[in-house]
């Protein structure tokens, strides 16, 4: 067994799930690494929110989440940041009652909201945790709809001119587009 607080001796996956005593730790790992061809990188963390051993899968250089080990549970971060914001907030009615509190409860700074959701079985909320994953993984990037975009674009360029029933029309764009 190893010590959590140690920073002088790395443990293996393998003993930190023994550590966690929940088979689901393993899983939630397992399923990470296959879906992402991703290996884990076990760190120690001197942060004074929550000092102690780490796992971080990354992907193409961006890191997809964070575990902290606990006894009989885990604790995953996942970053919803400026890019994913949208689509999250978009989808956020689709997951459980539980994240979208948490999300709403939980502060944004620099235009990010580091999440940290426990989990301790494989219920809804495991599945809104690989969800969130798969979002910052840019899997299903949010677009926003050509309309706005057109109209952001019009007004920036100074192409937007008021019609007549006061529905912003745009000089050299096909009116279906916007």
């Amino acid at each position: 067994m190893f010590d959590l607080d140690d920073k002088n001796n790395c443990p293996t996956l393998e003993e930190i799930g023994q550590f966690v005593r929940n088979p689901v730790f393993m899983q939630f790992c397992s399923q990470i690494k296959n879906t992402y061809k991703s290996t884990e990188k076990i760190e120690f963390s001197s942060c004074s929110l929550d000092p102690g051993w780490n796992i971080k899968f990354k992907k193409a250089g961006k890191t997809l989440c964070t575990i902290y080990p606990r006894e009989n549970y885990f604790t995953v971060m996942v970053v919803v940041g400026k890019k994913e914001k949208g689509f999250v907030e978009a989808t956020l009615p689709e997951f459980t009652a539980e994240l979208q509190k948490l999300y709403h409860q939980t502060k944004e700074g620099n235009g990010q909201r580091w999440l940290m959701i426990d989990l301790e079985d494989k219920e809804r909320l495991y599945h809104d945790v690989l969800r969130l994953i798969q979002i910052r993984r840019n899997e299903k990037p949010y677009r926003p709809p050509l309309k706005r975009l057109v109209l952001n674009r019009a007004l920036k360029w100074g192409r937007c001119t008021d019609s007549i029933d006061g529905v912003p029309s745009v000089e050299g764009f096909p009116s279906f587009l916007i």
